[in-house]
């Protein structure tokens, strides 16, 4: 099954936790901190697959996350660094974030591989934090965290020439006679609802890539039926061949065919009325009405539009190889216009700035007295690698809570010097000096 749509969620890995230990050997009473670093959590990476023409891989599973970087070790053992996931994906498959619809990857053209979420860094050791003054470090880093993202694949398929028309124009039996491709063809009272993909081959070494768009309907560009769903195969094109139906077996005129089309088309996206179009008037190996000739009724609307007329026959082939040879030329006098979208959503950004790593709340005490509560994945994370019963350690983590702000946001929830701050069962008394800036644990 043809699949053009797809939501998933992504992961990165967490950077691997620093290690806090010291050198304990025999001979050796006065050894140093050797707690090693963490490793780098895994990368999230997409990349084209040529041999992939959907995304129906995704079809059944939505989670995918890379490995998480492993912790430090004793004696300086730098934590494995976390495996990266790559994800394949056929091209012109585009990624967007869900929420916002703005798109961080566009897989196309140049763009074969690209990093879309990156692991985290891994924490330092204790014995990165040794100093002349402090020998004997209690703490050391956490990794970074992952960074996590709902977002959709949604591929729009790459053809130097896109076939469009209403259902039951005949696209899908003029794309099996004119290529190696082999769609479903009857008379349905439906639309085909897969595009279909056909090389049209010369046999000189020459020939372009054609695509069959499922029918439109009225309405398709405001969603109607499967209309967005069909509508964005058609912008990544060169040129368009748009076959209308002349028998006119269901009563439908194919001037006003061709007309509401075109209108879609406009609606859609104005640019792709920009794309040079040749009109397929086909089945002319049928006529209902010997009185009236479509084919020169069509002539006679848009042609002094620019639009050229070819007479075609999709089951005789009459027509075709005229029609074929005038794209080719087409093509090759058309500049190839590679439509590229450019990145809108920044996933780093976008963690950085609505990232709140903690949250400071107000309580009453048994006493009456107001406590002021700090929490947050981050400050749990920092505590837990803290031996705050340690001088070193307990100046090490007020640095930490005055480089991460929260100093500063106490002072706005209206702490006095004096008052109670509570983090996660820990109970402190503030004590404001701005002076208290140790550069040592930075």
């Amino acid at each position: 099954m043809f699949q053009d749509f797809a939501r998933i969620h992504i992961k990165s890995g967490k950077g691997g936790d620093g290690h806090v230990s010291f050198r304990r050997e025999k001979y050796v009473p006065a050894g140093g901190p050797d707690g090693g670093d963490g490793g780098r959590g895994g990368d999230v990476i997409f990349e084209i697959d040529t041999s992939m023409n959907t995304l129906f891989i995704y079809k059944h599973r939505y989670q995918f996350r890379a490995e998480d970087g492993e912790p430090g070790g004793k004696k300086r053992c730098h934590g494995k660094d976390g495996g990266d996931i790559v994800l394949k994906v056929p091209e012109g498959t585009i990624l967007r974030e869900e929420h916002s619809g703005r798109i961080i990857a566009d897989m196309s053209g140049r763009n074969r591989r690209q990093i879309i979420l990156k692991g985290g860094a891994g924490g330092r050791g204790n014995m990165n934090f040794a100093t002349p003054t402090n020998q004997a470090p209690q703490y050391a880093e956490p990794g970074k965290p992952a960074i996590e993202l709902d977002c959709t694949l949604e591929l729009k398929l790459v053809a130097d020439v896109g076939l469009v028309g209403f259902p039951n124009a005949g696209k899908s039996t003029f794309l099996s006679r004119v290529t190696n491709a082999s769609p479903k063809i009857a008379d349905y009272p439906f639309t085909t609802i897969d595009p279909n993909l056909g090389v049209v081959d010369f046999g000189d070494g020459s020939g372009f890539v054609i695509a069959d768009m499922p029918g439109l309907i009225e309405g398709a560009s405001e969603g109607v039926g499967l209309g967005f769903r069909f509508l964005r195969h058609i912008e990544r094109t060169r040129v368009l061949i748009h076959l209308v139906d002349t028998a006119s077996f269901d009563g439908r005129d194919p001037v006003e065919d061709v007309a509401a089309i075109n209108d879609e088309l406009r609606k859609y996206n104005p640019a792709i009325m920009e794309k040079p179009m040749l009109i397929a008037a086909n089945k002319i190996d049928v006529r209902i009405d010997p009185d009236v000739d479509q084919v020169e009724r069509i002539r006679a609307a848009y042609e002094p539009l620019g639009f050229r007329v070819y007479p075609i026959s999709a089951v005789t082939g009459e027509g075709i190889r005229d029609l074929l040879y005038d794209v080719r030329k087409l093509l090759d006098t058309t500049a190839p216009e590679q439509v590229y979208y450019e990145q809108e959503y920044f996933p780093e950004d976008a963690v950085a700035s609505s990232d709140l790593p903690y949250t400071v709340t107000t309580e009453t005490g048994r006493d009456g007295d107001t406590v002021f509560v700090v929490e947050g994945p981050k400050i749990e994370r920092m505590l837990s690698f803290t031996n705050l019963d340690s001088e070193k350690g307990f100046r090490y983590f007020t640095q930490f809570l005055r480089r991460s702000g929260i100093i500063d946001d106490l002072r706005k929830a209206g702490i006095e010097e004096g008052q109670t701050v509570r983090l996660y069962g820990h109970v402190f008394e503030f004590y404001d000096d701005e002076a208290d800036t140790d550069e040592s644990y930075e």
